[in-house]
């Protein structure tokens, strides 16, 4: 019953988190960005310049559900990703708090209002870090927003390019995006641009940032549960090392793993569900190369190189 009781209460407060990181994540665009004419990266940032081609007649947060909505059914068909119904409350949660925040004028960062910003640049600032601790909650608590993510997912796992790579590439292309409107100029693209500096900077400071991955070693009886709970639903790796404990004298099984970032809180609650007495060492790490991470981008040439000098 105790159990239980825990897991109604997590799941209360997980979600609690999860529609005040999408009301946060909502007053960045629509408190800041918007009533501005701004972009930036991201779906959001499509969405955005979507509202402003059409003069305002397609609103981002009704494009933002349906283009999330699309990809996530392409995402399946295509990968099989199972993006769990959090990162689904987190996209419908996030057009509902677009569609509230948008209609309240007297929170919008306009002249007369309690928020409005003389120097224009802190405003795509103040947005940036704003949405980093939005998206950043999200990320902490098992969800997703969606959008660039899944597209930067199905790159990766098709072509060889790094995550950090295909989120950086989509991220500009929206950006340039902006400068189709007749109206908008280099300036305009150029405050997304300080958005997204000061997103990548905070998002370090929130959860790690999107380049970051973990090493875990986990001590458990019931290591066997928890390496097939990753390889069957998180398609990562795991390794099993033979330890001895010096205190007892005892072998043990030891996994080692290495996992992204946006990974981690899934892991880490997948782990205390399976067993509460766990015992996890977790060192961050920012240089992890091959399939599932960065592309190994230097020394390849060199070795062949230096091949083909000693064969001649």
């Amino acid at each position: 019953m105790n159990e239980k009781h825990f897991v109604i209460n997590r799941l209360v407060r997980d979600y609690f988190v999860l529609t005040l990181a999408s009301f946060i994540f909502a007053f960045a665009w629509e408190g800041f960005m918007i009533p501005n004419g701004m972009s930036a990266g991201g779906m959001m940032g499509l969405c955005t310049i979507i509202q402003y081609a059409t003069g305002g007649l397609i609103q981002a947060q009704y494009s933002y559900f349906a283009i999330n909505a699309l990809l996530l059914i392409i995402a399946v068909l295509a990968m099989g990703i199972g993006f769990g119904f959090k990162t689904i409350y987190c996209i419908i949660m996030t057009s509902v708090a677009m569609q509230i925040l948008g209609s309240i004028p007297a929170i919008h960062c306009i002249q007369g209002g309690f928020f409005f910003v003389r120097e224009t640049l802190l405003i795509p600032i103040i947005a940036g870090a704003l949405e980093a601790v939005g998206i950043g909650l999200v990320l902490r608590n098992g969800g997703s927003t969606g959008g660039t993510d899944i597209i930067a997912l199905m790159v990766n796992k098709y072509w060889p390019v790094s995550l950090s790579t295909a989120f950086l590439v989509s991220d500009l292309i929206v950006c340039s995006l902006l400068l189709l409107l007749p109206e908008k100029h280099f300036a305009d693209m150029c405050y997304g641009l300080v958005e997204l500096v000061t997103f990548s900077l905070m998002i370090d400071m929130v959860v790690g940032g999107k380049k970051s991955s973990y090493q875990l070693l986990v001590f458990s009886d019931r290591y066997s549960e928890i390496a097939d709970h990753i390889i069957s639903r998180m398609d990562r790796g795991v390794t099993v090392l033979r330890a001895m404990g010096w205190f007892t004298r005892k072998e043990r099984n030891v996994l080692l793993i290495l996992i992204s970032q946006k990974q981690f809180p899934a892991l880490s609650r997948a782990i205390k569900d399976i067993d509460p007495k766990a015992f996890m060492s977790v060192s961050q790490t920012h240089n992890v190369y091959g399939e599932g991470f960065e592309e190994i981008k230097a020394g390849v040439h060199t070795h062949k190189k230096k091949q083909n000098e000693n064969h001649d």
